[in-house]
Order: structure tokens, then C-alpha cells, then sequence
């Protein structure tokens, strides 16, 4: 699937309407844009009909033909059909954009059906179509498609055939029309839909993935989608960089990084899936208990606040980048081992992904893991050793097997007790600085003795597109740690939003500001590319209550 340009035609509104499983698309047209290869092997012979699988029908009418070849003495010779040219034939039947649909898919499985296994939240292949007691997507693609529900767990096309009507039913319910449809950013907002997932941040962390898959493109079991640039999915905007008078000078002599507190996402669980307690002071922390999500990292969120789930974990880590969402409180007793002793006396951290493919298993999941759970043995006294940093399966009694063969340990604990990085470059930005810059909006306080240097900005948090940007003048194409400092206050934001400009796009990590003041905290490491450019941003637009604040910033080179 090369996809080298967005939808040039599109469907009309009503070609296929919402809860309609009907008008499949002529195989000689592609309104969709998408450079089709081929659609289906055709049959030898006086079979070469071309008959395309869109749902029963065809299947029935393709099957009939092989039954005529064979009465006729013809030895058929079998259609193959390619994961691209489902993709393809699944778009162009329902006037979505190819490069959506596969990057949904890549999101959702790395584009792998699993021959109909079921995730953690009993989802089904390569689109993930979910039937558990609050989410039904499974149902409602049998419903527009006319394909049976065992056939969408199973089979691949009718899989993403499923996929594709759901995208088309959300973006007619959210109103796109045609002109919408042709931009992939105009999609985003449909991706949200399909997660479905009911608490906005979590659902823009869905969105956020897609883009990202877009933006750098990815090649998979024969589907290739091409770097796509900056596709906004967030309101945060993009940055300026003008030329400053002067650029703040490099550190002299980088500090060393690695201990500092990885920066965490929110996104509390149903307190129906874990135990209210006061950790450690009723009950010792002495373990980390190493998980796989089975699934995507927001369908494991979204599970965790499903008050049916029974089941939660204290963290999960984000597979593509390393970012990580706190779904437990520490000091509270997260469902996840399987073992009542156990779940008293560690901390659960769920991994993206499923324990038969390692493509999941990335070296920003590992390093970011690895950070995390070592700012946890310091905190709370617990060794970094094997014996205490265990599997799921390494708990007794466990049933579960996770994080599986394919999770490298050596690399993992490496990591673990890798201590700290004296980088090769480092720089500190802060609001005072040349490369700073804010609307009047931003208003510049001394009030906090925890600020770094003189002072700092505050602002009000407001739905508007208001970011301050940190721009920067980076020496080499690299990877780059990202470390904010601010001063605390309960009057601040506890959501406020970091937003780092990669080259494929925006990441967004959400920053408590109510606490952990005066220290430097990781936003996580990215691969940025030299020269002057805006790096870091904190937006108003935050989910939190309280003032946002903008005060240090610190880039550090390690690789």
C-alpha cells in the first residue's frame, strides 16, 4: 500500500449510508485515490472475473464461480489476496482514506489479525472490533457490512471491511463532508470516535497514536504508508521560531541525567478495580510486576475505567514512544497479579502490546519502563534485582504468562540499573531567555521560592490555542532527553500539557504542577534534527484546573 496522495475524488455523502451495508464500489473505479495494485488475483481461465470480496454476497458469488470451474473440469487456480489490496478495496468501498484505515489497523495490532484470538478486552484482528458488555463495534460492523460476526473475527479483509464501516458511520455522525473527507487531518477527530472511549484525554491519546503513524509512515506485512508530516490532531498549533538577538550558551558541563522522575499521564481507573490503602505505611512495597496489555495502551486504559473490568495496573507504557499514563495511585492496591498477597505488596505496569509480537517490545518502551521502575526501587527500597522486578508469570499461582519469551530481559535490566548518562550537549532554556516566547496572555510572576532564576509565567487555563515556546538551536540530528522544571503550588494546573514538536508531529505529555516542584522531571527522549526550530511548548489549553506554568526547560544529547 504506497500511498503517495490523499483522497483526489471522494464518495458522496449519501453513496453509503450510515448503518447501510449496501453499495459496494465498482473494482474498475478508485474514488478514493489510493494507487490500487491489484484488487484480486483473477481465476485462470474463463474464470478470470475479477470477483471482489465486499461482504457475503461476493463471497457467495466467487464461491459459486469456483464451483462452475470445477464441474467444468477447470482447475482453478486460488485468489491470493494481499493485506494491501484489502485495505485498498475495504477504502475505496466506503470513502475512507487508505492511509487512515491502515494506520487505525497499525495502531490498533501492527497489522496483525492473530487469527481471531481475542485481546484483554475480548477485541477481534487487525481493526480490533470489541465485544465485551459496554462496547460493541464487533455488532455494529456486522450490522453495516452484512458479514457475520465469526467471519470479522476471523477472517482479515472482512476484519478491515468492518473497520472501514465504522470509520465511515462515526465521520457521517461527526457530519465530514466531502471537502473534510479529503484531509487526514480532518479524520482525526472521527479516530477519537473509534476508540471508543469515553474520557476525552484518554480518546486524544488515541488520536495522537494515529497521527503519529501517519506523520512517520510505517511498513508492515506488505503495507507501506509513506511519512506523511506534521498531521495535527490537538489544538495546540505549531510553533514559530524567529531568529533571536543571541542564543543562550550550552551548558559548560552537562550535569548528568538518568535519575530523574519520568513525567506521567493521568488517567484514573474505576475504583471498582482496585483497593483503597495507604501504601506503605499499612502495606510494604517490595515488588514490580512486569506486564503485557494484550491490546492497544488505550484499550487497556479505557478497560481500566470500565466498572465491569475488575481488573486494573498501576502504569502503562505507550509502545511507540515510552510515554506513560498512571492509572493507580502508588500508595492504592491495583487488581493485576492474579495473587491477593502479591497485588498488596508490588506495583503493576502494564506494557502495549501482545507477547507474540516483539515489534511491539521498542527500545523507547523499554528505556522509558526501565526509568520508571528505577525511580520506584529508589523510592521505595526495593532492589533492582530479577527477584523483585518479575514477570506476571513469575508470580505463584499466576495463569498468565505475560511479558512472555520475547520480552529481553538482559536489555531490560540493563536499563534498569544503567544509573545515570552524562550527555554530550546540554542546554537550559527559561522564560527570561532569548528563545522564549509567549503572548501577553503569559503573565510573569517572582511569587514561588521554587522557580528557577528570577521568575517565572503563569497563565489561566482556557480552551484556546496559546502556547509558549521554547525554541532551540540543536547541534545535530539525535536523540534528545526533554526535562521540565517548575515550581508547585496546589493553586496550579494538574494536567497542564508539554508539548514537544518531533518531526513527526506533536507528543503531548501531561504534567502534575500541584507537586514534585523544583526538580527536573523527564518529558521523555525524542529524536529531533538540528537546527534553530521550537522544541518544547506548554499550552492553556489543559484538562486540569489552576494556573499553567512555563519556567525551565533542559535539552540533553544522548545519541
Amino acid at each position: 500500500m504506497h500511498r503517495e496522495s490523499l483522497p483526489a475524488h471522494d464518495l458522496p455523502a449519501g453513496d453509503v449510508p450510515s448503518g447501510s451495508g449496501t453499495a459496494p464500489r465498482s473494482d474498475t473505479q478508485s474514488r478514493s485515490g489510493i494507487t490500487r495494485r491489484t484488487a484480486l488475483t483473477a481465476l485462470s481461465g474463463t474464470l478470470a472475473t475479477g470477483a471482489v470480496l465486499a461482504g457475503a454476497g461476493a463471497a457467495q458469488a466467487a464461491d459459486r464461480q469456483l464451483k462452475l470451474g470445477t464441474n467444468l473440469g477447470i482447475t482453478p487456480k486460488p485468489a491470493t489476496r494481499t493485506l494491501d489490496s484489502m485495505f485498498d478495496e475495504a477504502a475505496s468501498r466506503y470513502g475512507v482514506p487508505g492511509e487512515l484505515l491502515a494506520a487505525v489497523g497499525w495502531t490498533e495490532s501492527r497489522l496483525e489479525g492473530r487469527a481471531g484470538a481475542p485481546s484483554m478486552v475480548n477485541g477481534f484482528g487487525i481493526m480490533h472490533l470489541v465485544d465485551n458488555p459496554t462496547t460493541k463495534t464487533l455488532a455494529e460492523a456486522a450490522r453495516l457490512t452484512g458479514v457475520a460476526e465469526n467471519q470479522l473475527r476471523t477472517d482479515d479483509a472482512s476484519n478491515i471491511l468492518g473497520g472501514a464501516a465504522l470509520l465511515r458511520a462515526r465521520a457521517d455522525a461527526l457530519r465530514l463532508t466531502a471537502g473534510d473527507r479529503g484531509s487526514l487531518s480532518s479524520w482525526m477527530p472521527v479516530t477519537e470516535a473509534y476508540s471508543g472511549v469515553a474520557d476525552r484525554q484518554v480518546a486524544e491519546m488515541y488520536a495522537a497514536g494515529v497521527s503519529q503513524a501517519l506523520s512517520g509512515g510505517f511498513v508492515r506485512n506488505g503495507v507501506a504508508v509513506p511519512p506523511k508530516g506534521f498531521i495535527p490532531w490537538d489544538s495546540f498549533g505549531q510553533g514559530t521560531a524567529s531568529n533571536p538577538p543571541g542564543y543562550t550558551s550550552p551548558v559548560a558541563s552537562p550535569e548528568p541525567i538518568g535519575s530523574a522522575l519520568p513525567a506521567v499521564t493521568s488517567a484514573p481507573a474505576n475504583p471498582s478495580n482496585y483497593a483503597k490503602a495507604n501504601r506503605p505505611n499499612d502495606y510494604a512495597i517490595n515488588y514490580i510486576v512486569i506486564h503485557v496489555t494484550q491490546g492497544s495502551y488505550t484499550s487497556a486504559i479505557n478497560w481500566f475505567q470500565n466498572s465491569s473490568a475488575n481488573v486494573s495496573a498501576h502504569y502503562i507504557v505507550r509502545s511507540s514512544d515510552g510515554k506513560i499514563t498512571q492509572c493507580v495511585d502508588n500508595a492504592n492496591v491495583a487488581w493485576h497479579a492474579g495473587n491477593r498477597t502479591y497485588n498488596y505488596a508490588s506495583i503493576g505496569i502494564e506494557h502495549e502490546g501482545y507477547i507474540t509480537q516483539s515489534s511491539w517490545f521498542t527500545d523507547a518502551m523499554y528505556r522509558s519502563s526501565a526509568a520508571l521502575v528505577r525511580s520506584l526501587c529508589d523510592r521505595y527500597g526495593i532492589p533492582k534485582t530479577r527477584s523483585r522486578i518479575i514477570g506476571h508469570i513469575e508470580v505463584p499461582q499466576a495463569t498468565h504468562t505475560d511479558p512472555g519469551p520475547l520480552w529481553n530481559w538482559s536489555k531490560y535490566m540493563s536499563y534498569v540499573t544503567a544509573g545515570t548518562t552524562t550527555p554530550s550537549w546540554q542546554l537550559i532554556l527559561d522564560n527570561t531567555s532569548p528563545e522564549f516566547s509567549a503572548s501577553s496572555n503569559w503573565q510573569i510572576s517572582d511569587w514561588s521560592s521554587q522557580k528557577w532564576g528570577a521568575n517565572y509565567r503563569f497563565a489561566t487555563s482556557e480552551p484556546v490555542t496559546d502556547t509558549a515556546w521554547y525554541s532551540a538551536n540543536l547541534p545535530a540530528n539525535g536523540r534528545y532527553v526533554i526535562e521540565c522544571r517548575y515550581p508547585a503550588d496546589a493553586a496550579y494546573n494538574n494536567l497542564t500539557p508539554y508539548v514537544i514538536a518531533t518531526p513527526t508531529g506533536n507528543e503531548v505529555v501531561y504534567v502534575d504542577q500541584t507537586h514534585l516542584g523544583a526538580q527536573w522531571r523527564s518529558l521523555g527522549t525524542y529524536d529531533l534534527t538540528a537546527g534553530y526550530k521550537p522544541v518544547v511548548g506548554i499550552s492553556r489549553w489543559a484538562k486540569g484546573t489552576g494556573y499553567v506554568i512555563a519556567d525551565a526547560i533542559r535539552i540533553s544529547r544522548v545519541g
